[in-house]
């Protein structure tokens, strides 16, 4: 299987190329949203694609989608995206996009964090708090939670880093009303998934997530839900406290890539076939468990 690292639809003016995903607008109100095989790690876009990864991820979030609704409304239109697209250009499409509503962002990325790790861990060594939470003392690396919480981040442009804000840093930028709503169900969602990922044998230690405003005024879920790229997914059979336990997302490369003489500025590494692979297969297993299903 071959990766799909840029798509060329001419049918469609394109709108955006993110890290992973690119937009094109299917008239004035819906996007289509094509998920790449690109992969990112420290905000640079790898030179390789990782085989199957943008199929993976659309059919995690589709997953997520059915299983979590009623939290809240999601950008979903239902409009296949062969539809759209020129007949020469649909297998661009097939399995790794979406048509969806073209909302309004809200740019704050509603992080929810079950566990200490990560920045939050770095932040808490520091501070002993994640973004203006105080945490008890003593707890060690890759420690559950007394509760998740909601640590936010401001949107940053491509090619830099998202910075943690405070909850009432959201409050001032969008309001009570919209700051409490996007809180409650970044945490109602996290502990859902949660619940059932517990299921399947898999603990998400944290997760991300995005919202926008409809044409109503009406928060929606946005974007990628509890994917392996905004997911931390770890084994629940190998977990230990005091360690970064194996996962199923993109820290594989990023452990690799911490390994090389590199200073975290493009252009990255040219990561090995087997590291390549490795990488594909723990996406297609996190779906597997997840979902019970696969890629073609």
């Amino acid at each position: 299987m071959t990766g799909l690292s840029k798509t060329t639809i001419t049918s469609l003016p394109r709108v955006y190329s993110g890290k992973v995903r690119e937009s094109y607008a299917v008239g004035d109100d819906k996007l289509l949203i094509i998920a790449t095989d690109r992969i990112s790690a420290f905000d640079v876009i790898l030179d390789d694609p990782i085989p199957g990864k943008g199929k993976v991820l659309t059919a995690i979030t589709d997953f997520w989608f059915k299983k979590l609704d009623g939290v809240l409304p999601n950008h979903l239109t239902g409009i296949d995206p062969e539809s759209v697209v020129a007949p020469e250009e649909r297998d661009q499409v097939r399995g790794r996009a979406v048509v969806a509503m073209r909302l309004k962002p809200i740019l704050v990325e509603c992080v929810a964090r079950g566990y200490l790790i990560g920045g939050g861990w770095k932040e808490y060594c520091q501070t002993g708090a994640v973004c203006g939470i105080k945490l008890p003392e003593g707890l060690r690396m890759g420690e559950k939670l007394p509760e998740p919480i909601f640590t936010p981040a401001g949107k940053a442009a491509v090619g830099t880093h998202d910075e943690n804000i405070t909850f009432e840093r959201v409050v001032e930028l969008y309001g009570e009303d919209i700051a409490n709503k996007i809180r409650s169900a970044t945490l109602e969602l996290y502990r859902r998934a949660s619940e059932y990922a517990a299921t399947k044998g898999i603990i998400i230690a944290d997760t991300k997530f995005e919202f926008g405003l409809d044409a109503e005024g009406n928060v929606r879920l946005m974007d990628e839900v509890l994917t392996p790229d905004s997911s931390r997914f770890w084994p629940a059979e190998s977990y230990e406290v005091g360690m970064s336990p194996p996962s199923f997302d993109k820290q594989f490369i990023r452990d690799w890539l911490e390994a090389q003489p590199w200073d975290k500025t493009p252009p990255a590494p040219r990561a090995p076939a087997e590291i390549i692979e490795k990488t594909a297969d723990k996406y297609r297993e996190a779906l597997r468990r997840l979902a019970d299903t696969d890629i073609e």
